[in-house]
């Protein structure tokens, strides 16, 4: 039985993004990354931000998170300003960063010294809770070398819930997976989703697998990025991503895309 609720279950969190601009400075001169990007994310959203390569998702997902800071506009959660890093919002990456030098425990131990004021007991229910949930509880004392791609990507998967964020952002850390393995993870993720309730904002060039995990998709447009059109993914969960019914839904995704697939510089899947 869990020691402390809070452990495990905490509100999903809403976000407000207001008008958010962002640029960077190259040798070229000035990129405009973002600009004037309003989004409200619901709290237990599923958020998927799709678009070609220069958008900006990245960038936004950035801000959200705190690891930048917008030029304008201001990124707010439950109402408060987003300024930092927080262990509230959690992000996982494509690559998943795992320390080799621990094993699959410790280095989903590493991650609840966020959370300070639990004893090592409670540290180790907590991570052991966490890599049943991703199904790697037999694999605990396995060195990282040993696991496969999948594996990893669970592996960090487990180190980001279990601080127990209230919102999970995650950087297209399926794109370097096999089709297969990307398929068990897509099945693996809604669960966890419908189980956590958390609140997730996903970044991906993918569109089926946007229109497969999403309850809401949204279209970026480059250069600079701009929300361009919005989708909800009326379908329920679980969904698989080869059903003639999500299609249809990345098709329509697909064809509002098109407009951008001759332009310098941008790369689309599906």
């Amino acid at each position: 039985m869990p020691i402390k609720e809070e452990l495990y279950f905490v509100p999903p969190a809403k976000l407000r993004i207001d008008r958010v601009s962002k640029s960077f400075a190259t040798r070229s001169g000035t990129l405009q990354a973002l600009d004037q990007i309003s989004l409200k994310i619901n709290e237990g959203d599923f958020i998927c931000l799709v678009g070609p390569s220069g958008c900006g998702k990245s960038t936004l997902l950035n801000i959200i998170a705190g690891l930048e800071k917008p030029d304008s506009g201001e990124t707010l959660m439950d109402g408060k300003p987003v300024t930092g890093p927080g262990r509230e919002r959690m992000v996982m990456f494509q690559e998943p960063a795992l320390f080799p030098w621990l094993d699959v425990l410790k280095n989903v131990l590493f991650g609840l010294k966020l959370k300070p004021n639990l004893n090592n007991k409670e540290r180790r229910e907590v991570a052991q809770f966490y890599l049943r949930l991703v199904g790697l509880e037999e694999f605990a004392h396995a060195n990282i070398h040993e696991l496969s791609g999948g594996m990893k990507q669970r592996a960090a998967l487990a180190r980001c819930l279990a601080p127990n964020p209230r919102v999970l952002l995650m950087d297209e850390p399926f794109a370097a997976l096999d089709a297969l393995t990307r398929e068990q993870l897509y099945g693996d993720i809604q669960r966890i989703w419908a189980e956590r309730k958390k609140t997730i904002v996903f970044v991906t060039h993918n569109v089926r697998e946007a229109a497969c995990l999403g309850n809401r998709v949204v279209l970026f447009s480059p250069h600079p990025g701009r929300v361009r059109e919005e989708f909800r993914i009326d379908l329920p969960h679980p969904r698989d991503i080869n059903s003639v019914e999500l299609a249809k839904y990345a098709s329509r995704i697909t064809r509002a895309l098109k407009g951008y697939e001759n332009s310098p510089g941008t790369e689309m899947a599906e």
